[in-house]
């Protein structure tokens, strides 16, 4: 897979080099890590910073290289991470050219030296930490809720037939890391306008489910040359997702709700 865009701000220049903490890891396998570093407060250009890590001495994942880093050799790197499990979403980047998790990507299966970026095309607020102001607000935009009209049966919930629920398949998964919007090119170009494939996932998760009653309006909210049909099938969303899901085929689905009722 192709390389994806640097984060919108980056003219990057070659930065500092930090040796391995541990004076005894030259005996050990050293592992190269080249860190994104960018502080906007800074006014400086951002750069690489090359850490080096001893592998005999660090977990297995990328997060717990960063953790390291962070820990032993320079507190002020900055990155997003909270559930170390491959849940939460938060420590997604891009690591050797794919998007990914960093507490789900295993050190081992990286050959060489290992540079890692901000997610691409998005405003960086510091070193790793990119800015989801938007995409957030793009999620907002296609009410992540269930909406209904008829009241709420009493003293239950409102229930769906085993098979209504297996609909929901391979779109409840979503964690929201952005991974699979900021490989996408589509998205890159028309980031404004195009809600991207992790939204539009989820846009179709409330479309599929047979509990909401507010298809129609999420179809005319949807019904626009750029909001929805941006998407080429590029497929890098599908690629990428660290959790296995098809933002793609989604989005399909919803291209073909909104053409059949036309028909």
């Amino acid at each position: 897979m192709a390389e994806f865009a640097l984060p919108k701000n980056s003219r990057v220049t070659k930065g500092a080099h930090y040796p391995a903490s541990n004076p005894a890891a030259a005996k050990g396998r050293l592992k190269t890590f080249k860190i994104y570093r960018y502080d906007p407060d800074s006014g400086e250009n951002p750069r690489y910073d090359s850490f080096e890590v001893n592998l005999d001495d660090c977990g297995p994942m990328v997060l717990d290289a960063l953790i390291k880093m962070k820990a032993e050799q320079d507190s002020s790197l900055t990155f997003r991470r909270s559930c170390r499990e491959g849940i939460c979403g938060s420590c997604s980047m891009n690591i050797d050219g794919k998007n990914g998790l960093a507490c789900t990507t295993a050190i081992e299966d990286m050959k060489g030296d290992i540079r890692i970026t901000p997610l691409p095309h998005m405003d960086v607020v510091k070193d790793l930490v990119p800015d989801f102001t938007h995409f957030y607000a793009q999620y907002a935009s296609i009410k992540p809720w269930l909406q209904t009209v008829t009241p709420e049966p009493a003293g239950k919930e409102r229930l769906q037939s085993p098979e209504d629920r297996a609909k929901l398949d391979g779109l409840y998964e979503c964690i929201l890391c952005a991974c699979c919007s900021t490989s996408c090119p589509s998205y890159w170009w028309n980031s404004d306008k195009f809600l991207g494939p992790a939204i539009l996932l989820q846009a179709y998760r409330w479309l599929a489910d047979s509990r909401d009653e507010m298809t129609g309006e999420r179809l005319d909210n949807l019904e626009d040359p750029f909001r929805l049909y941006r998407c080429h099938t590029i497929m890098n969303c599908a690629n990428v997702c660290p959790k296995g899901l098809n933002p793609a085929k989604a989005i399909a689905e919803i291209k073909k709700m909104e053409a059949e009722r036309i028909l």
